[in-house]
């Protein structure tokens, strides 16, 4: 039965998942995250000499995966990425029933993430000045920098969407971009300010020396390369280190505007449209963090006890 795909079979249909994953119009960002989950499941199954479709060897994978000091979240991310697999053989016939079906996903902590603080983001900012005498090329990279940095704080958007941005998308006298694809395949419009605008426009007169110039991504890399969601990870990491701030990830910065847009007195549902969140559970995951704070000063703003 199902047992009888061993991990080289089961290797060669996982490219082939991919190539559906795609047709399906899948974003980078969970093409990466379903390929490197079911990658390190078979990689495990053949280390262990482990059935790859057998129940007992997803629970050991993701009991392993814990032990190991692994984020619930990421095993929960890996487990699921191996049940999305096993559900596609079974639809394509390869499998007679999914092993996988039923199977329930590991509990998951929410973890309390903090957002930057204003210090902390006045020096990230900073770290993306660039060094006097610095030439053209290494001008654009800063300058591309500081404009992903603030369009992150100030739009709210996921590194998968950033990085699909196009120049078509952004129009600078409107303050707007395009968001053409966002999770779940929607689209939609977030608006930006001057200084956002400004940061993006510094790197635009920049990129127009660059040799891939013509190419209709927004942000384009070093060396005559594109900008990919990995390099998005490792230059915002490199900034942020020199910045001197610690445990950052770029998801960080949607926290950020998402707490900055509610302290500044913008309204949830302003905040689930700019976010393409359409669930308010999903709202209070970005938000709690600060949440205290921001109904502790909304508290002093009403001065309730004024009798």
């Amino acid at each position: 039965m199902s047992g009888a795909l061993g991990v080289d079979a089961l290797e060669l249909l996982a490219q082939s998942w991919q190539v559906s994953l795609r047709a399906d119009r899948k974003s980078p960002a969970t093409l990466k995250s379903y390929g490197d989950g079911v990658r390190h499941y078979l990689t495990w199954c053949g280390e262990q000499d482990a059935e790859p479709l057998g129940r007992s060897s997803l629970r050991g994978f993701v009991s392993d995966l814990l032990d190991g000091g692994a984020a619930p979240a990421t095993a929960r991310s890996r487990q699921l990425a191996v049940r999305r697999f096993t559900a596609w053989l079974t639809e394509e016939g390869e499998i007679p029933v999914d092993p996988f079906l039923g199977v329930k996903a590991p509990k998951l902590d929410q973890h309390v993430i903090e957002p930057l603080t204003d210090d902390e983001l006045r020096r990230l900012l900073k770290a993306c000045t660039p060094p006097a005498g610095s030439d053209r090329p290494q001008q654009m990279r800063y300058r591309r920098d500081e404009a992903i940095l603030r369009l992150m704080l100030e739009a709210g958007l996921r590194a998968g969407e950033v990085v699909a941005i196009g120049v078509a998308d952004v129009n600078l006298t409107e303050g707007t971009a395009v968001v053409r694809r966002g999770k779940g395949g929607k689209g939609r419009v977030v608006p930006f300010g001057p200084q956002t605008a400004k940061a993006i426009d510094r790197y635009l007169r920049l990129r127009a020396h660059h040799r891939l110039a013509q190419r209709p991504d927004l942000w384009l890399g070093d060396r005559g390369k594109g900008f990919t969601y990995d390099a998005l990870h490792k230059t915002l990491k490199d900034r942020a280190d020199a910045a001197g701030i610690e445990g950052f990830h770029p998801h960080k910065m949607r926290h950020t505007a998402a707490h900055r847009w509610l302290a500044a007195g913008g309204s949830e549902s302003g905040l689930m449209a700019v976010a393409g969140w359409t669930r308010p559970d999903m709202l209070m995951r970005y938000t709690k963090a600060q949440a205290s704070a921001r109904a502790a000063e909304e508290a002093r703003k009403l001065n309730l006890g004024d009798l």
